[in-house]
């Protein structure tokens, strides 16, 4: 892990590291990696995946999953991107075929981009208002409230006295809590369809400004300034994880949750659903294919060793799911302890979790208002780390592509460019059936598509570009071949889970819902076109190609769209030995390549390669421009 120092002749890596830039130190590449990977699904999915599919006996299949299919894909991303230093467009120089993978990559994250956002707003608000005396959902005394409101708080049921104890029962059975009536009557004003969208929420549209501009500013410089940012939104989250962990554990009833949590019931591991729900998990935690991973990896130093830090990255992510487990399951067992219920009464997962049924719990505690303002600044923090990733990746695909000196120069008004755009495609989700959106789009446009995305990925790197290449590029990089383990997961293994995956996703179908409310046909239809609008760039582009492809036979059009660019390899001259080694000169450039602004490349490359005092010169107004 070589300092930032310039050796003598290393001008070509100096010139590299301004114009595109690279990470301060390795510890900001995996602190950004790990604030990427560790999300809100870490709190509020898989401990209740955990807790339905078998408590501790979940653990097992998960595991497995984790070393069979998660690190394997995750080691392959960063290898990936790391090897080309170029995001997820530009690395597809290496099957040019390919390259619909990366917009396909773009479209996924440009989703998950917009409604992630949207769920940090919502945390925002809740952020907000958690800082007074008495938590806005702790009583059923306001104007928002129904008749059957029943707080956990006894005080409010004094006045029900009067009646007599069956009727009391009944209105206990189908209580709805303060939280609740919070959450849907004033926070979503909830609308009663999908096509009835209502008004705008303006607390929400308010805190969705806050959320694109704090996520601006932390990438105005791109990784130079988020890799700042990350010292705190990737370590804090852990700190507040263990304050609520020692409250948690040491309320009464903390252990009946605990145990919920992690009771094993052996007879489940034998049901496909879990093994299932664990691949999918592992999946989408670590964030494959959403082409975050490349881009991250693009901006290491060529030599840093990716190996060892796909391990660590892997194993803290799932590890800081477990221990999320803790902290929910400790406080839920003690609300349904107060209560009386049993905790499958109050489990719950998803937004319903986050900003019902903790908040809820939290009510209970003494100075609750301290605990849910911690809890909310977590859940913004866990959010935050990830939006950086998902902003960076298109702006850097972006930027790459175009390729030339004055958009790099221009970065920022890219990020601001992208982040207005999120803004505004953020606004419908902020009406009133915002909410419904928003499970749409998570649902359909971020499940399925991506196994594709990943399995034509592992397809193409293995058995097009070649598994003997890729590890011979590796062994190059790192100054070892990847392991045999990971040799055997990336051509047999990992591509069948994840085809196991897109079978069991096909088979598990079911049509979204929301509590009660079904979503009609027309939705779910917008559903798979947002699915299917990130898949279908492979094919259109891999026609596209081969079209502009040289050959007379469609044989030999197919043989130069899948062969590897001239300019594919490591971007930086003085690591260009071997089979990279220049054997023609930087301006004879590929003609198989049908990228824009092509020549102006070669020019820069050549550039980079020869020490001139020309890219002296446009590295001092690099500079002077930041």
């Amino acid at each position: 892990m070589g300092t930032n120092g310039a050796v003598p002749g290393e001008q070509g890596k100096q010139e590299k590291s301004v114009k595109r830039g690279n990470w301060g130190n390795q510890i900001e590449f995996v602190l950004t990696s790990v604030g990427y990977a560790v999300g809100l699904g870490n709190v509020w999915r898989f401990p209740y995946l955990c807790y339905r599919n078998g408590g501790g006996a979940f653990m097992f299949p998960y595991f497995i999953m984790l070393v069979f299919c998660g690190i394997p894909l995750f080691f392959m991303e960063l290898s990936f991107g790391q090897f080309a230093s170029q995001g997820c467009l530009g690395v597809w120089r290496v099957s040019p075929m390919f390259k619909g993978v990366g917009y396909g990559m773009m479209v996924v994250s440009t989703y998950i981009g917009i409604y992630y956002n949207v769920v940090i707003c919502i945390a925002f608000y809740y952020f907000f208002v958690s800082m007074t005396h008495v938590l806005p959902w702790t009583y059923c005394s306001n104007p928002w409230n129904t008749p059957d409101c029943v707080g956990v708080l006894d005080g409010n049921l004094s006045n029900r006295a009067t009646l007599n104890f069956t009727q009391l029962l009944n209105t206990t059975q189908k209580r709805t809590s303060p939280s609740e009536e919070y959450w849907r009557r004033y926070v979503l004003n909830l609308s009663d369809d999908i096509g009835n969208l209502g008004e705008v929420r303006l607390p929400l549209l308010g805190c969705l400004g806050v959320s694109w501009v704090v996520v601006f500013l932390c990438l105005i410089k791109g990784v130079k300034s988020s890799g700042k940012v990350v010292y705190f939104t990737a370590t804090f989250p852990y700190v507040v994880l263990t304050i609520l962990f020692v409250r948690g554990i040491t309320l009464e009833g903390a252990l009946t949750g605990i145990m919920y949590y992690l009771t094993p019931q052996w007879d489940k591991i034998l049901n496909a659903k879990v093994w299932g729900d664990a691949a999918s998990q592992i999946f989408y935690s670590l964030g494959c294919a959403w082409g975050g991973l490349i881009t991250m990896a693009s901006y290491n130093k060529f030599n840093n060793n990716c190996y060892r830090d796909s391990i660590i990255i892997s194993i803290t992510n799932c590890a800081t799911s477990v221990y999320a487990g803790f902290v929910i399951f400790s406080i839920l067992g003690f609300m349904a302890n107060h209560l009386g219920v049993d905790v499958s009464k109050v489990a719950d997962h998803g937004p319903g979790l986050a900003f019902v049924a903790y908040p809820e719990a939290l009510t209970l505690l003494p100075i609750s208002p301290l605990w849910s303002i911690l809890f909310f600044f977590m859940l913004i923090l866990l959010g935050l780390g990830t939006q950086f990733c998902l902003l960076e990746t298109l702006v850097t695909a972006i930027v790459d592509e175009v390729g030339n000196e004055w958009i790099i120069r221009k970065k920022t008004f890219v990020t601001l460019g992208v982040a207005v755009a999120g803004f505004l495609l953020g606004v419908p989700l902020t009406t009133q059936a915002g909410i419904y959106w928003l499970l749409l789009m998570d649902n359909y446009a971020a499940s399925f598509s991506l196994v594709v995305i990943s399995c034509i990925m592992c397809v193409a790197i293995m058995y097009i570009y070649g598994h003997r290449n890729y590890f011979k590029d590796i062994e190059m990089m790192l100054g070892f071949p990847p392991p045999l383990f990971f040799q055997i997961c990336w051509r047999f293994i990992s591509p069948a889970i994840i085809f196991f995956i897109l079978v069991f996703t096909v088979i598990q179908y079911r049509p979204i819902s929301y509590n009660d409310y079904v979503y009609p046909t027309w939705a779910i239809s917008i559903g798979f076109l947002m699915a299917l609008s990130s898949v279908i760039c492979i094919p259109i582009y891999a026609i596209y190609k081969v079209c502009r492809s040289e050959g007379d036979t469609l044989l030999e059009r197919l043989k130069n769209a899948t062969k590897a660019s001239k300019d594919w390899g490591p971007a930086l001259p003085e690591h260009r030995s071997g089979r990279y080694a220049p054997a023609f000169s930087p301006s004879t450039e590929s003609h198989l390549e049908v990228q824009p602004l092509q020549p102006e490349k070669g020019q820069s490359e050549a550039a980079a390669a020869s020490p001139v005092q020309g890219s002296n010169g446009s590295a001092h107004s690099q500079d002077s421009r930041l």
